[in-house]
């Protein structure tokens, strides 16, 4: 029946073939210098995606959460999504604020709701719509989601880039730091060249992957055009992801500049970029035809780059990056005037940034800071992404945001993780070529006058005083996790927001504003939506569970836990449809602001700075690629929640700053599982 139906959506007449594959099979290419060989071209679905609808929240600093079964059940027919109705947007935004209220506020926001319902909002919305029609080759937040990002003036440490740490190589003796660097790189670029030869599996969800994940399927869909192909994979439950930031990957910087910065991206040039003790050096990764140099020769030069013995530089340019956008904007400048333009440029341009630590990661705290900010010299943090790796061989990618999300890293990620452990490129017993390093590998080098070292210093200053007032610690709860909870008929990501409502309600006695990220992957040019886990069900089920749970039986908190699981589902089905009210409400801020309307009243109340005030920012994202991931609290006076419910057990990474406490808050995440899996197993609750 499927085979019907896409035949028939299939105009007669027209003769598609494979493309990509079937034109390299032809010229006599090496298989080995790619990932995967997909019969469906990378971006054969990106031209049918459904628009995306939204815009962002400004808290919206980390990666999404992956799809899966909680996050998206199947949609109606694809079409062009309306940008949520107004009265639903107002209707969910009260809904998220009457948690954190008492009844006085709350009549007060309801109030301005409904004047903005019916007045300025009224206006907005339909010049909201008015103007998405006339863009249907993007989404209508497509424009001020990046000016959010890009005319932020904080530094991009701490306040944006997080990170995900790589697996250890279940082979130990790969852990090797020069075999793993070695690997590693050389599967990166494999990637880029699988990418960019459309040769890359396209990101597909499949909720039925017996049907769609086959390779009869793939060689039917590879035929229907790409104006109708993703119609096709809706056919049999699968669906395809948006793949536009991927190009971004690599080559690619964010480029400081006064009051808005730039994405740079120069996809010809072919070096590598590698930070070793604050020193930078660039060599080729592919050659003057495109192939990857060979991997015994990435191992030669790597081992020249850790061989060498130079004392860390005075002046560690890298800081920079750490600083203000517009004093390192100013910063820049003169770095380009005092004649360093053509050396910043191999910076700017190169695949991506190698970063080798010359030191092993002591536990899990210390990886975590390592790879969220390290001490500032053997970083760029302005670079789409860099890539980590310790003197022991641990590894982990950090990346800049602006350019993307979660998704698309993590695809990288899980990629990267797969090649280098099941195919890699040399074994701990290869030798490196015999090539003359010296002349193949650039040492850079950079000019600096006394405002310049005047600035590192600065720079150097704030970023060690800043670090100091960051804690981060860390959890493995081990009595459970996916497989108990859907046991009961419960979603696991639900159980894990509801032990952080408990755990600050026991820690501070409050509700607060909470942001999950939730990722909107499924339609074109989509980032990511806000569900808001604090609710009425999670106050009242934390509430009993903290403060009066004898007088409760296991049963009624059971049925309580299974309220905040119901409801939250349907939060993150509507998130993941793109019908949040976040993005929406920020859309039409940013809309009267572009046309010089004052600000509504709406977003002058302080429930609604409240609520965009988001205490608990957190984040999932789950990979057997994956080790443990993190970032920093949005807010001075918040938490940042990086989690992952895995089949027995559940982790959790939580940074704070000074006044917050990260370890007290991780024991009462800790006490409040447990109080919630004794209700599950019927067991009393100990007070």
């Amino acid at each position: 029946m499927v085979a019907g139906l896409l035949l028939r959506a299939w105009p007669r007449g027209l003769a598609f073939g494979p493309g990509a594959l079937s034109r390299l099979l032809s010229t006599g290419f090496d298989p080995g210098q790619y990932l995967q060989l997909s019969i469906v071209p990378t971006m054969h679905y990106q031209d049918s995606l459904p628009r995306y609808l939204g815009a962002t929240n400004s808290s919206a600093h980390h990666p999404c959460i992956t799809l899966n079964d909680d996050s998206l059940s199947r949609p109606p027919p694809p079409h062009l999504l309306p940008i949520p109705k107004l009265e639903d947007t107002i209707r969910r935004y009260l809904s998220a604020q009457k948690p954190l209220l008492d009844d006085g506020q709350f009549r007060k926001t309801e109030q301005l709701c409904k004047s903005f319902e019916n007045g300025i909002g009224k206006e907005l919305h339909k010049q909201l719509v008015a103007q998405d029609k006339q863009n249907k080759h993007t989404s209508y937040i497509s424009g001020p989601w990046f000016d959010m990002y890009l005319t932020a003036r904080d530094p991009v440490v701490l306040n944006f880039n997080p990170f995900m740490s790589f697996n250890p190589d279940p082979k130990s003796e790969y852990n090797d730091q020069l075999t793993r660097a070695t690997n590693m790189t050389v599967s990166a670029v494999r990637f880029l060249k699988t990418l960019r030869a459309d040769l890359l599996e396209p990101e597909v969800f499949h909720l039925n992957p017996a049907k769609s994940d086959t390779d009869t399927f793939k060689r039917l869909i590879r035929f229907v055009p790409s104006s109708l192909s993703w119609y096709g994979a809706y056919l049999v439950n699968a669906y395809p992801l948006d793949m536009s930031q991927y190009f971004r990957l690599f080559n690619s910087t964010r480029l400081p500049k006064p009051s808005r910065d730039e994405l740079f991206t120069d996809d010809k040039a072919r070096h590598l970029l590698v930070l070793r003790k604050g020193h930078f050096y660039v060599f080729d990764v592919l050659d003057q035809n495109g192939n990857i140099v060979s991997a015994s020769e990435i191992q030669a030069h790597l081992k020249y780059i850790l061989s060498d013995s130079s004392l860390a530089p005075e002046f560690p340019l890298s800081y920079l990056t750490s600083e203000n956008r517009d004093i390192w904007a100013e910063l820049r400048q003169k770095l380009v005037s005092g004649g360093n333009e053509e050396t910043l440029r191999k910076v700017d341009s190169a695949v991506f940034c190698l970063c080798l630590d010359d030191f092993p990661i002591k536990d899990l705290v210390h990886l975590s800071h390592n790879m969220l900010h390290g001490d500032g010299t053997n970083r760029w943090f302005d670079k789409s992404f860099n890539l980590i790796i310790a003197k022991d061989g641990t590894a982990a990618i950090h990346f800049e945001h602006a350019w993307g999300d979660g998704v698309a890293v993590l695809r990288f990620f899980n990629e990267v993780f797969k090649d280098s452990t099941q195919a890699p490129a040399i074994t701990p017993r290869s030798q490196p070529a015999n090539t003359d390093s010296s002349v193949a590998v650039q040492k850079l080098n950079f000019k600096l006058n006394d405002a310049l070292k005047t600035g590192i210093s600065a720079a150097k200053e704030k970023f060690d005083a800043t670090m100091k007032t960051l804690t981060i610690d860390y959890i493995q709860f081990q009595r459970g996790g996916k497989e108990f909870l859907k046991k009961q008929k419960l979603s696991p990501d639900s159980v894990a927001q509801l032990a952080f409502q408990m755990a600050l309600l026991q820690q501070y006695g409050q509700t607060v504003a909470t942001y999950e990220s939730c990722s909107t992957a499924a339609f074109k040019h989509g980032r990511t939506e806000t569900i808001r886990p604090a609710s009425i069900f999670t106050k009242r089920c934390s509430e009993a569970f903290v403060r009066e749970p004898s007088k409760h039986s296991a049963g009624e908190l059971q049925q309580m836990i299974a309220k905040c699981s119901t409801y939250h589902n349907q939060l993150t089905k509507e998130a993941a449809m793109g019908q949040g009210f976040d993005r929406h409400l920020f859309a039409l801020r940013y809309l009267g602001a572009a046309r010089g309307i004052d600000l509504p009243e709406l977003y002058l109340d302080p429930a609604y700075r409240q609520i965009n005030h988001n205490i608990l920012s957190t984040s999932t994202l789950s990979s057997p690629a994956v080790n443990i991931g993190g970032f920093a609290p949005v807010v001075p006076d918040g938490f940042g929640i990086a989690y992952a419910v895995h089949d027995n057990w559940i982790g959790c990474n939580v940074s704070a700053y000074q006044g917050r406490n990260a370890h007290e808050f991780l024991q009462c995440v800790e006490k409040a599982l447990e109080g919630m899996f004794d209700a599950l197993e019927g067991k009393a609750i100990k007070s």
